[in-house]
């Protein structure tokens, strides 16, 4: 059987936006799921617009994530002897021929066919006059003259047939030298023996021209598949004001890779009522037929419930790597693994985006750990003073400081004193983070260890005792 190349072929004029990452994990996916081949190819004959600031904001957002390549990357400007073979080629055989005629003349013919009612074109000019090659000339492609259709076949839209009158003799070659992207993306994908190209619907009128390009060449065509676009919650085209765009964005808020191939994913493709897929999942699932025609649409707030649900289904030691960095960031140290994971399981049910994680775990890494002052004034009063250095010694002595321990110790303390929970946990609460809010307390003060929990209580004593 045929093994199945599909290929990502983005051009490096710009960040890797949200429609472009979906087209490559389609395309990922579909290779992946058939134990094919997945290539990466980077566009980037535009020599004006095209950076290597741009080719590396696609491999960094890539390899966020985690969408591996086989073969690649193909730099189409440095491919540009093969396309002069099969310019020369399509020359020889009676499929192209150079044109010296001037954008002032094609412009002129293109308002004469506006004034008569006809379609804008090129009118075919230098097709008969077998010129030779020269500096300003551009080689066009010999559009068929006696009518007919080309059908493309697309597993996602099904068949759409286009009048060969609404072509005309398209350019091949510009004038700098470099191919266009019709000719360009045709030999790429025949010379790497591309079985199937899913790419964004907005190429769909490109296909045509392809088709042509691929049945002159002698070659066998693709299976086409054009996935619908991604459109913001009132139905337009995404962009900047429905919020970010660019992927690394999105990793940057402290999004989990794989919750975001997930909501990728769901935007055109379905299984059943499903929406939470683990990667695995997704490779064993995925097919085009699933691919619907309707537009996805891309919804934050779904995002970032996706991305939560991805953050509690996780082990503490899987989001590690994704979570220290965001803590680094607020110069905290957090290279200890063992403690992080305990701070990560603590934090997990609570978080809907890393970043947020980072956030709520800064009482864990703080040195001088700052107490919010109205809650410091409600709760380390005079009245806690006794039984929080009571507490102190009994968890001094402890010999292993587990939440079973710590529970032992303060149902003795609440004996003693004659205290419910809420009145002594508050302010242990406010003693070890600063603030009221936090995961249970038996958790939070195992995580922490003796020495910082004993160090806490100290200080809040010496507040109390200033007080």
């Amino acid at each position: 059987m045929t093994t199945i190349r599909t290929r990502f072929a983005p051009s490096p004029t710009g960040y890797l936006h949200v429609g472009g990452a979906r087209t490559a994990l389609f395309n990922w996916l579909y290779a992946r799921h058939t134990g094919g081949r997945f290539i990466l190819r980077i566009e980037d004959t535009d020599q004006v617009r095209s950076t290597e600031q741009s080719v590396q904001a696609i491999f960094d957002a890539l390899q966020w994530l985690e969408i591996d390549w086989d073969e690649g990357p193909f730099y189409q400007s440095q491919r540009l002897p093969i396309y002069n073979n099969y310019i020369d080629r399509l020359v020889t055989e009676g499929h192209a021929y150079y044109c010296t005629c001037t954008p002032e003349q094609i412009e002129a013919m293109r308002e004469k066919a506006r004034a008569t009612g006809a379609k804008p074109r090129y009118d075919g000019t230098c097709r008969e006059k077998g010129l030779a090659p020269s500096p300003d000339a551009v080689v066009r492609f010999k559009a068929p003259l006696d009518g007919g259709s080309t059908v493309v076949r697309d597993v996602v839209k099904g068949d759409i047939v286009f009048a060969n009158e609404e072509l005309d003799d398209f350019v091949l070659r510009r004038t700098d030298g470099m191919p266009t992207y019709n000719f360009a993306a045709v030999v790429d994908d025949v010379t790497m023996t591309i079985t199937t190209v899913i790419r964004g619907d907005d190429h769909v009128m490109n296909t045509p021209k392809q088709i042509l390009l691929y049945q002159a060449l002698g070659a066998p065509l693709p299976t086409f598949a054009h996935v619908p676009m991604v459109l913001g919650n009132d139905r337009t085209r995404l962009s900047k004001r429905h919020g970010a765009t660019s992927v690394t964005a999105y990793r940057d808020m402290g999004l989990l890779p794989d919750a975001f191939i997930n909501f990728l994913a769901r935007l055109g493709w379905s299984f059943g009522d499903q929406e939470f897929f683990k990667r695995a999942e997704l490779i064993e699932k995925f097919s085009l037929e699933r691919v619907g025609k309707s537009a996805g649409v891309f919804d934050p707030v779904k995002l970032n419930a996706l991305n939560a649900d991805h953050i509690q289904a996780a082990t503490p030691l899987q989001l590690v790597p994704h979570v220290r960095p965001f803590l680094q960031a607020q110069g905290w140290d957090a290279s200890d693994d063992a403690y992080l994971q305990g701070v990560i399981h603590t934090l997990q049910a609570r978080s809907k985006t890393l970043q947020e994680m980072a956030l709520q775990a800064h009482f864990y890494y703080a040195a001088d750990l700052a107490l919010d002052a109205q809650a410091a004034q409600k709760f380390l009063t005079a009245t806690v003073l006794e039984p929080l250095k009571y507490l102190k010694e009994q968890l001094a002595a402890l010999p292993s400081f587990n939440e079973k321990e710590l529970e032992t110790v303060f149902v003795q303390l609440m004996e003693k004193f004659q205290l419910k929970l809420g009145k002594i946990a508050q302010p242990v609460r406010v003693a070890l983070t600063g603030t009221t809010v936090s995961p249970g307390i038996f958790e939070i003060m195992a995580v922490l260890g003796k020495q910082r929990v004993l160090e806490r209580l100290d200080r809040a004593i010496e507040y109390i005792g200033k007080r």
